[in-house]
């Protein structure tokens, strides 16, 4: 069950570290995917990660996430939707890419876009889908716990599949950061949507401190 805060842990770890305290979990399947043994899931959920060298962020997000989605008996398993090159990041596009993919393995129900530096500080912030598309990441601590403005819909997203197809995904014309977020408000709005967020201290979220190392802003918006 449920805890309510999370204890976060900053702290380095590899990937090693966190394949090793894992395997001990004989549930959990390759690909990170786990489904509970005492109860139906509520939800089959896909989590997709949009990447590129931040592989020291990969392992502190799985360190909290992956008990998390255990207490909260979903199905789940993750795509780490990585981009090569030295093209400006992708970040939507990515997005695309992993809902194709990740449909491949299973008929999910429910899909979680992620970044990689978003570590969720309150376990009953639950990661299923609605009959909205729903803004789980609605308090970052770099935003003083605030919403930076009201069409926010950055950092952790989720819809269902059908709520996906419906705004037909992520836009793909983003390439640097930022700019996309918005773009994806708007197709929910278009599509006769209104967006969810958690109640109170729920939707809390810390950042792995990071810089955008050259990477280039989109200054469409």
């Amino acid at each position: 069950s449920t805890e309510g805060p999370i204890d976060i842990n900053m702290s380095e770890i590899t990937m090693e570290d966190i394949h090793q305290f894992f395997s001990k979990d004989p549930s959990i399947k390759l690909g990170g995917h786990w489904k509970p043994s005492d109860c139906l899931p509520r939800w089959k959920v896909a989590i997709l990660i949009p990447f590129r060298n931040r592989y020291e962020h990969l392992p502190v997000l799985f360190r909290h996430l992956i008990p998390m989605l255990q207490r909260q008996r979903l199905q789940f398993a993750f795509y780490v939707v990585e981009q090569a090159g030295n093209q400006p990041f992708n970040r939507a596009m990515l997005f695309n890419v992993g809902f194709r993919e990740a449909m491949k393995d299973l008929d999910w129900d429910c899909l979680i876009f992620h970044d990689v530096d978003h570590i969720p500080e309150n376990d009953r912030n639950y990661y299923g889908c609605g009959q909205m598309p729903r803004h789980f990441a609605a308090k970052l601590d770099k935003y003083m716990y605030l919403l930076p403005y009201n069409e926010f819909f950055g950092g952790v997203s989720g819809l269902t599949v059908e709520q996906f197809r419906k705004i037909n995904g992520f836009p793909n014309a983003f390439w640097g950061w930022g700019g996309e977020d918005d773009d994806l408000w708007n197709r929910v709005q278009y599509a006769g949507y209104s967006v969810t967020r958690p109640e109170g201290d729920t939707g809390k979220y810390k950042s792995i401190p990071h810089h955008h190392r050259g990477e280039v802003q989109f200054l469409g918006r």
